[in-house]
C-alpha cells in the first residue's frame, strides 16, 4: 500500500459520500419554488446558494470569494503561497424543473476532497482552486458558459445587453445582484496560473449504468452544430386537395427528421442528432401545413466527423425538399468545437480510477460543460459519475450515495497524485 492509500483510509472512504449527499440535498432545497427546482443565474436563490457554497469552502480551509460575474471561488494553498493551481469545478445554476445533481455534484465533491486534505494537514506542491461557475446552463439570457467564459477571458460583453423574459438586461440583473458589470474582466485568469482544469460531473446518459460502472473517464466533450430548417409548400383544404397534388411542408419535415435519425443510427461512431422543436403553420386541423420550421442539434466526438455529418444531413434535406417541391432555408444558429481531454491528464485520471479498483472505461460527453470554455486557458479532463437511468435535467435525476463516494475518492486520489505537466 502506498503512502497515499494509507493516508486516505477507511474513515475518509465512508465520510466523503455521506457529506456530499447531505450537501446536495441542502443545495437542492434552494429554489425559486417549492414544487420545482429552479436556481437561475443572478436570482435571489442563486445568491443564497452562493453564500452557502462560500461557507462550505471556508469550512474546508479555503480562502473564498464571489468573483466579478458571480462565480464562487475557493483557494487552498500549496506547500507555499502563490503556486499555480489545479482547478476543479462545475456549475451551481440549474435549468427549470431540474434535478439536484447536475453541476453541484462536481462542486461539492471538490470541496469535500479539499476538506479531507485540510483535516489531515496535507499541503501539495501546487494550489487547489474550486470554482462553482455561476451560469453554465444559459437559461436566463440564452447564452451558455457565462461563468467559465469570464474566467477564461472570452466573455462576450454584448451579452450584457441581452434581456430575460421579464425584459431585464443582464447588466441590470448584475447590479441588482450586487455585482459591477464593468468589472467582469477582473474574473479572467491567465494560463500560467493553472496547471489544469478537472471537472467531475454526472454522466447525464445511460452508458455507465449499462456497463455497471460507477465512474468513467471522459475522452472529449462533443462539439455541436445547431440549425433551423424552414420548409415552405402550399397550404390547402384538408378535404379537397388530392394527395398526389399536395406540397405538404409538414410531411416533408417528417421525412427530413426520419432521414436525420437514420443517418445518425447508422453511424456507429458517436454521432447523435436531435430535432427538438417543430412548428407547423397555419396550425389548423383541417388545413394542409404550408410552412414548417424545425431545429436540428448534431453532435459528435470530433469536429471533422460532425462537420461531414452536417453536410450530409443538409444534402439529404435539400434532396427531400426538391423532390417534394418545397422551398428550403437552413440557418446555422450555434456552433461549438469539440474539446478533447488532454491525453496526459486523462492518463492520470485513468490511474486514479484503477487505483480505486474500478475498471477504466472511456466515453465521450455528448453534453456541453464548462471545460468547453476553460480549454482556452488550460488542459481539461473530466470524470463521469453514473446517474440512475441516464436521466438528467429532470427531477428524477439521481446518483446513488455509493457512486457519489466512488467519484469523490477517485478525484481525491487524482489530486494527491497529480503531476503537473512540465
Amino acid at each position: 500500500m502506498s503512502k497515499t492509500e494509507a493516508a486516505i483510509g477507511a474513515t475518509t472512504r465512508s465520510r466523503l459520500g455521506d457529506e456530499i449527499v447531505s450537501r446536495i440535498n441542502q443545495l437542492g432545497a434552494i429554489s425559486e419554488t417549492g414544487e420545482h427546482l429552479a436556481r437561475i443565474f443572478l436570482s435571489p436563490e442563486h445568491r443564497i446558494a452562493a453564500d452557502l457554497i462560500l461557507s462550505w469552502m471556508r469550512d474546508a480551509g479555503m480562502a473564498a470569494h464571489l468573483d466579478a460575474i458571480g462565480n464562487v471561488c475557493g483557494r487552498y494553498e500549496g506547500d507555499r503561497p502563490g503556486l499555480p493551481c489545479l482547478m476543479l469545478g462545475s456549475h451551481y445554476d440549474t435549468v427549470r424543473d431540474a434535478g439536484k445533481w447536475d453541476g453541484p455534484l462536481g462542486v461539492i465533491s471538490a470541496i469535500a476532497c479539499v476538506a479531507d486534505l485540510n483535516r489531515r494537514g496535507v499541503r501539495l506542491p501546487f494550489a487547489i482552486e474550486v470554482v462553482g461557475f455561476a451560469d453554465e446552463e444559459g437559461v436566463r439570457f440564452a447564452s451558455t458558459l457565462l461563468g467559465s467564459r469570464a474566467i477564461a477571458g472570452t466573455f462576450d460583453e454584448n451579452v450584457l445587453n441581452a434581456r430575460d423574459a421579464s425584459g431585464l438586461t443582464m447588466r441590470e440583473a448584475m447590479v441588482q445582484f450586487g455585482l459591477d458589470p464593468e468589472q467582469i474582466g477582473a474574473a479572467a485568469r491567465a494560463r500560467r496560473e493553472l496547471h489544469a482544469y478537472v471537472e467531475l460531473h454526472i454522466e447525464q446518459g445511460p452508458v455507465l449504468e449499462q456497463q455497471n460502472l460507477p465512474v468513467g473517464v471522459v475522452t472529449a466533450i462533443s462539439g455541436a452544430t445547431r440549425l433551423t430548417a424552414n420548409l415552405s409548400g402550399m397550404a390547402g383544404h384538408a378535404g379537397t386537395v388530392p394527395m398526389a397534388l399536395r406540397r405538404d411542408a409538414l410531411a416533408g419535415a417528417a421525412e427530413c427528421i426520419i432521414a436525420v435519425e437514420q443517418l445518425c443510427k447508422a453511424d456507429g461512431a458517436g454521432l447523435v442528432g436531435t430535432v427538438g422543436v417543430i412548428a407547423a403553420m397555419p396550425g389548423a386541423t383541417n388545413v394542409i401545413p404550408g410552412r414548417v420550421s424545425f431545429t436540428l442539434d448534431i453532435r459528435a466526438p470530433d469536429d471533422p466527423h460532425r462537420k461531414q455529418a452536417v453536410a450530409e444531413i443538409v444534402q439529404r434535406i435539400e434532396a427531400i425538399a426538391k423532390r417534394r417541391e418545397l422551398s428550403l432555408r437552413i440557418d446555422v444558429t450555434h456552433e461549438n468545437r469539440t474539446v478533447p481531454c488532454a491525453p496526459w491528464l486523462k492518463a492520470q485520471m485513468a490511474e486514479a480510477v484503477a487505483g480505486e479498483a474500478y475498471p477504466v472505461f472511456e466515453l465521450p460527453s455528448g453534453a456541453g460543460h464548462d471545460g468547453m470554455a476553460m480549454i482556452d486557458i488550460a488542459d481539461v479532463a473530466m470524470l463521469f459519475v453514473r446517474c440512475r437511468g441516464g436521466i438528467s435535467h429532470n427531477p428524477a435525476e439521481h446518483v446513488e450515495p455509493a457512486d457519489a463516494d466512488a467519484g469523490a475518492r477517485v478525484l481525491l486520489r487524482l489530486i494527491e497524485n497529480f503531476r503537473p505537466r512540465s
